[in-house]
């Protein structure tokens, strides 16, 4: 029985954890904190403010989906106590990774970083990356809720930079002259565009667009419910104890 914590679990994705953790026969939810949604209930748990609840309560995993500004503190706080982590929060730059790596290591305990959970987004990368040395342009657009606060999501950084890996051969950028500034999106690797949405009514949409002469491919992944995320959140909280280091991506652990 592996016993797991969550961190943010008075927010709406925390709460859809701990509510997938109280149901899966191999875990048992021990402790839920988010200073900002002190005494919420989920999973039969209710929210305390102090993350050192985790610990007292034994767990062996705690699964992270706060924000990029207090996820850099505890994922290195988690790796100190020696705990294991699962982590949903996006935002994070290069030097945050390598301190992760270098604090995991030491601890021998494993951070797992996803950009998407959702079974469907992993594939929807792997396509992009299986198509891209077919293809000489292509776009990404993100499409999310009107209350992420970063942009572009971490999948379509992930996206980006695994198609920019499979091929060298993108067309360059053929505008010279933009009538609005900023209305080819943001300029990623290998020169492919990405473009964000931020809207209500949305959850979470990635699309990839590739072209070459006389033909598109759209490769398209919709999340329309958080419940979308559980399954590869709960996959990854059961691989963690077996792994140790920084690892980023689903794909990793699922052999796609």
């Amino acid at each position: 029985m592996i016993q797991v914590g969550v961190f943010g679990a008075g927010g709406r994705m925390g709460a859809t954890v701990c509510e997938a953790v109280a149901s899966d026969p191999d875990m048992n939810l021990v402790a839920a904190v988010d200073p900002y949604g002190v005494g919420a209930s989920a999973g039969g748990v209710v929210a305390v403010a102090d993350r050192q609840a985790v610990v007292d309560a034994g767990a062996d995993v705690v699964v992270d989906f706060t924000i990029a500004e207090a996820a850099r503190d505890n994922l290195v706080w988690l790796a100190e106590q020696r705990v294991h982590a699962v982590v949903g929060t996006t935002g994070f730059t290069d030097a945050d990774l390598e301190r992760f790596q270098a604090a995991f290591d030491a601890a021998e305990r494993a951070c797992i970083i996803a950009p998407n959970f959702a079974i469907s987004a992993v594939l929807m990368m792997r396509f992009a990356e299986l198509a891209a040395p077919y293809f000489e342009t292509a776009e990404v657009i993100e499409l999310h809720h009107d209350a992420k606060i970063d942009a572009p999501s971490g999948t379509a950084r992930l996206t980006v930079e695994k198609m920019a890996a499979a091929s060298d051969a993108w067309a360059p950028d053929p505008t010279e002259h933009e009538m609005l500034s900023g209305v080819r999106g943001a300029e990623g690797p290998a020169g492919i565009r990405v473009h964000a949405v931020r809207m209500k009514g949305m959850v979470a949409h990635h699309e990839v667009i590739l072209g070459a002469e006389g033909q598109t491919l759209t490769i398209r992944q919709d999340s329309t419910d958080r419940s979308s995320f559980m399954p590869g959140v709960l996959a990854a909280v059961k691989a963690a104890p077996d792994h140790t280091g920084l690892i980023v991506g689903l794909d990793a652990l699922l052999d796609i």
